[in-house]
């Protein structure tokens, strides 16, 4: 397959996107606002896995946006190496010589593996990859850690470009010998943020659904009940807060493997009938608009999405100082952090914002107007095209000018 640069400024730039599965999180919404929003000299693919049992899907949000994804169902999001592997990446391998990209962009671990070697045995022009966070620390053992660690950077030979979308996962990535500064991009999420700024026009509604009275305290929890997400931090803080006397209410949204040890937590006498489940929810404006506070309890986090949600919401955060809230959050100003795996100071941080509402009136404000500013889905289509461009025409590549950010935002509306 040849890329050369005759002819190439005449036709659409071909871009297949590779991650390991739609589920719900941060960067199946990344991916299908990138594939939807191109302007009209892009021509996107995204080829997908298929999820894990409990993790929900984003599938109708892909469709709903015009994304058809290419389903291998041998892509699996899991830190090992099986012979699906090798079929998946024969498929791939397949895929990429019928589609003959001039940009492969991988999200997730597996897909990245898959992706960026497929994309580097036929020889695409520019390969990249994108870091939501990283799994080389809080999720597994430390064999299997340092296993992971020296194929990243083995990857990050084979990749053109390295993608954070913090500067803190730049960090982290940086700290653990992945690739240095120079190779990496920070190019911050970016999400379709207008339901959440017009949330307020639901509030009541939600509360009405759990039957809770206006006046009564709600903290939640939004994401997949995983080990890294920390859910059983969150319920230790709301028994300290429980024992210190508060009459909050709870609640869990999402699902996964942990949901039945976690309602098993919240049946003890401490919790009973303090702590709601509701699984998975596709309307999440109604959610943030009658939560008091959400809170963050993960481990280890790259930038979670149900952070920005709220903020721009208008609803307060407290979260743990781990991955890249520290750039999300600046604390006292746009929310609160506390230190990780500590429930009494979480505990005592969602207690004071709920016993002074009005003291965090300014803290949520500036924190909408922050997110407004820095994760709109038209500023992340913009930043990954220049990227793109900047990247091919390195390769003496030559391609048009850069097109007015006016048509991403009409391709994205």
């Amino acid at each position: 397959m040849s890329y050369s640069s005759a002819g190439i400024s005449s036709r659409q730039i071909r871009v297949l996107r590779v991650i390991a599965r739609l589920n719900v999180g941060g960067p199946a919404l990344h991916v299908s606002l990138l594939n939807s929003g191109m302007d009209k000299r892009f021509m996107s693919w995204l080829v997908t896995g298929t999820e894990n049992p409990g993790e929900g899907t984003l599938l109708d949000y892909a469709l709903a946006r015009g994304v058809e994804p290419v389903v291998i169902p041998e892509i699996l999001g899991q830190a090992s190496l099986a012979p699906r592997d090798v079929a998946a990446l024969i498929k791939l391998i397949a895929l990429i010589r019928r589609f003959q990209p001039h940009v492969v962009h991988t999200h997730t671990a597996k897909a990245g593996f898959l992706g960026r070697l497929a994309a580097w045995l036929v020889g695409v022009p520019v390969v990249l990859h994108t870091y939501h966070g990283h799994v080389l620390a809080g999720y597994y053992g430390r064999m299997r850690s340092a296993g992971l660690l020296v194929m990243e950077r083995v990857l990050a030979r084979m990749s053109d470009r390295l993608i954070a979308v913090s500067n803190r996962v730049r960090d982290d990535l940086v700290s653990l010998g992945v690739a240095p500064a120079s190779r990496f991009t920070v190019v911050p999420l970016g999400l379709d943020l207008e339901p959440m700024f017009d949330a307020k026009r639901h509030k009541g509604m939600f509360r009405r659904e759990l039957e809770l009275q206006p006046d009564v305290p709600l903290v939640g929890i939004v994401g997949r009940l995983f080990p890294i997400k920390n859910h059983r931090l969150f319920l230790e803080a709301a028994a300290c807060m429980r024992a210190s006397g508060s009459e909050a209410r709870f609640v869990v949204v999402g699902d996964g493997p942990l949901r039945g040890s976690l309602e098993e937590r919240a049946s003890q006498p401490d919790l009973r009938g303090r702590v709601f489940f509701t699984g998975w929810r596709h309307d999440l404006p109604k959610v943030y608009a009658d939560l008091d506070v959400l809170a963050v309890s993960s481990i280890n986090e790259g930038t979670p999405v149900s952070a920005i949600e709220a903020m721009a919401a208008g609803c307060a955060v407290v979260a743990t100082r781990v991955g890249g809230l520290p750039d999300l959050i600046d604390h006292a100003r746009t929310g609160i952090l506390v230190s990780p795996g500590d429930a009494v100071a979480l505990g005592a941080a969602l207690g004071r914002l709920l016993a002074d509402p009005g003291s965090s009136e300014q803290m949520r404000a500036e924190a909408s107007s922050e997110v407004r500013g820095r994760f709109m889905a038209s500023r992340l289509v913009t930043d990954v095209q220049r990227l793109y461009l900047e990247l091919l025409g390195s390769k003496g590549i030559c391609l048009p000018q850069f097109a007015d950010t006016d048509e991403t935002k009409a391709n994205l509306a």
